[in-house]
Order: C-alpha cells, then structure tokens, then sequence
C-alpha cells in the first residue's frame, strides 16, 4: 500500500513558473541587468536557481545576484505574489490524510528560498509530516539518491512512496529511486509524451486529481 505521498513544491503543489520568472527579472532589472526572455527561463526551470541564473543571465555576477535576490523574494512572499497554494490544494492534502497517507515535501529549494513555509504558522505545517529541501538533503534530483534519506528517516520502502512533480528531473529521481511517480502537467512546460522515457503511474491535469489517482494506484496494487 502507498504510505506516503512526497510531493514537488514548484509547478506542482503551487503555480510558480510565472512568479518566479518576474521575481528573477525583477532581480535582474534592481540589479542593472536586462531581464531575461520568457524561453530561457521555461527551458531551465526545475534546475537549481544560481546554477540556472548564469544560464539565463550569461555575465551575471552571482554574489550580487543573491544580494539583490533575497530582499526581493522577501517582497514577493509579502506580497502574495509568491507561493500561493489555492484552498482546493489544501483540501487536497486534507483528504489524503484523512485517507491515512503521511503528506511530504521535497523541493530542490535553499533553506534561504523555503524557509517562509518551514514557519510554524505556515498552512502546511499541520499537514506536512517532513520537509526536505537542499540544505538538509545529501543528493538532490535528478540524483535517484535523492530519496534516500526520507526512506530511512521515515522506515519507508520505495514502493510503498509515491512522489508528484512536474519535471523529468522529478521523473528521473523517483523512478530509479524505486519510487511511484505521478506527472502533474497543471503548469503547462511538459506533456505526456514527453515523459515516455519513464513510467508514470498516473498523469493529474490538476493538482485535486492525485487524491482518485493515489486511490487507484492503492486498488492498482492490491490487485496485482
């Protein structure tokens, strides 16, 4: 049976392409840098940040890049322009607890860029049994090993996880960890052809659908 369902926090459990393409050339612009076009950020999303800003501004100097960035993503969050998970995604999460799964997140994200939801006021503190991000993770996708210290931390098998991300880096991971993956295509940069390289145990259109698809996967397996 599926115990816990790990999920990906950009382009899966909130929308955050978009948001985090204007906060990056909003950086940029305080900066005096040109901002980036809209294709080089969508191509490199799901990389991590100041590996994919030296992609997505050639030149940029790093170190004044950071500076400049986490004031700016502090006005974000503030804002509301930033990390906003709709109530249907709450409720989401709500009916897989009651339906006794164990809810985790794992992110490629720095503490510095996640640490406003580690908060202890944060909506998913109370849903979130573990939050796992780059700064307390040895490996990090697509690095399958990615898993390995939620599987240990947690007594858990591969095969009794399932992980939901948007990305082929999140597909990679999973399925070579030995997990179950669901595909959430909600954020529009992948299609399901693209992820035929991998088995997907299910594609959601909307983040509400992995509660019936984790429920058929869970049917899936007893019958097998």
């Amino acid at each position: 049976m599926i115990k816990a369902v790990v999920i990906d926090l950009d382009d899966t459990l909130c929308m955050t392409e978009a948001a985090s393409f204007a906060l990056e050339n909003e950086t940029l612009v305080r900066m005096g840098r040109s901002p980036m076009p809209r294709e080089i950020h969508i191509s490199t999303f799901g990389q991590r940040l100041f590996e994919a800003i030296l992609v997505r501004s050639p030149g940029v100097d790093l170190d004044t890049f950071k500076q400049t960035y986490y004031p700016t993503i502090t006005e974000f969050i503030a804002d509301g322009r930033l990390d906003t998970i709709p109530p249907e995604n709450f409720a989401a999460l709500d009916s897989l607890i009651v339906s006794g799964k164990d809810i985790m997140l794992l992110t490629s994200r720095t503490h510095s860029e996640f640490k406003h939801i580690l908060e202890p006021d944060h909506p998913l503190a109370e849903r979130v049994k573990a939050f796992y991000y780059m700064d307390n993770m040895d490996y990090h996708k697509p690095d399958p090993r990615a898993f390995d210290g939620l599987l240990m931390a947690n007594g858990l098998k591969p095969g009794e996880c399932v992980y939901v991300g948007d990305s082929l880096g999140d597909a990679q991971a999973a399925t070579k960890a030995g997990l179950y993956f669901i595909a959430s295509l909600e954020g529009g940069l992948k299609r399901r052809e693209d992820f035929t390289d991998y088995k997907v145990a299910a594609f959601i259109d909307r983040f509400p659908e992995l509660v019936q698809a984790v429920a058929d996967l869970s049917r899936a397996m007893l019958k097998s």
